[in-house]
């Protein structure tokens, strides 16, 4: 059997490759209609028919990875402006002496707090994270220098090792924030996925974060959705009725979707088949 794999948030999720007809990026060019579904998104016209158009972030994740997106960016301004307080309160002690009230331990400010429990799976944003430690733990140590440099009487020394770390330091900082942010800017290129059930006809369209890879799997390779309930794992309704089992990885799992499950009534509780005891996929092996 042969699927996609495609990410959704933190979610790799699995489709048929006969249930495929194009993916092609999202440019948020879709004709809007009244309708009571969040994850709705629109109709976009492909092979000439109007397909209705689906975020499967907030399907399966419950928030769209666009906001999830945003909020970090935000998240990151906020932190980056926090460092500029930070950094005008210690010029203000320098030269008038108010008390600094700060943070001066790099793992206390939010930023720190943030910084040493996230973890990002996206490589290229990992790598600028990892670039942050440096400049952030010297610009938090520059505190105690000063302190110590004010404490002791030498107030042009304390000036001296601010314009320092304020010229190579903290300018270091600062462009990382501007880096970070646009990196995850950079990163989110979401794409639609155009699915079929009679392989030429388009049938709606699945908004998806990115295509990860091929994979052809044996009937071995699959657990159905029966096997985690039977463990007690708690699948919601909504997630139940799209789900088709797991593909098992290495050390992961791909959800197996079937994408015509999203027009069923999640309010009644029917049994969901196996991947397997489904004709398509029979037929795809």
């Amino acid at each position: 059997m042969d699927f996609i794999n495609f990410k959704v948030g933190q979610k790799t999720v699995a489709l048929k490759i006969l249930d495929i007809l194009l993916t092609e990026q999202y440019e948020e060019n879709l004709t809007q209609l009244p309708n009571d579904r969040e994850s709705f998104l629109g109709i976009k016209d492909f092979m000439g028919k109007p397909v209705p158009i689906f975020d499967l972030g907030l399907i399966l994740n419950r928030v769209a990875t666009k906001d999830t997106n945003n909020d970090l960016i935000a998240l990151l301004s906020a932190r980056e402006q926090d460092h500029v307080d930070w950094l005008r309160d210690l010029q203000l002690t320098i030269h008038e002496g108010v008390p600094f009230t700060k943070a001066r331990d790099p793992h206390k400010c939010a930023f720190g707090r943030w910084y040493d429990t996230y973890k990002p799976e996206n490589e290229e944003f990992a790598e600028i994270l990892a670039k942050f430690d440096d400049p952030h733990r010297k610009l938090h140590e520059l505190a105690d220098e000063v302190l110590d440099m004010l404490k002791a009487g030498k107030q042009q020394d304390a000036k001296d090792a601010y314009r320092r770390e304020e010229r190579s330091t903290y300018a270091r900082l600062i462009r990382l924030f501007e880096s970070a942010r646009e990196q995850l800017t950079l990163d989110y290129k979401p794409i639609i996925v155009f699915t079929t059930k009679d392989g030429t006809t388009p049938s709606i369209g699945l908004l998806v974060d990115k295509v990860e890879d091929n994979v052809s799997v044996v009937e071995t390779d699959i657990q159905p959705l029966e096997e985690l309930v039977k463990v007690g794992f708690d699948v919601d309704a909504q997630t139940k009725k799209l789900m088709r089992g797991l593909i098992k990885h290495k050390q992961s799992h791909s959800l197996i979707l079937d994408p015509t499950a999203i027009f069923l009534d999640t309010s009644v509780d029917e049994e969901t088949p196996a991947v397997h005891d489904e004709p398509p996929l029979e037929q795809a092996g």
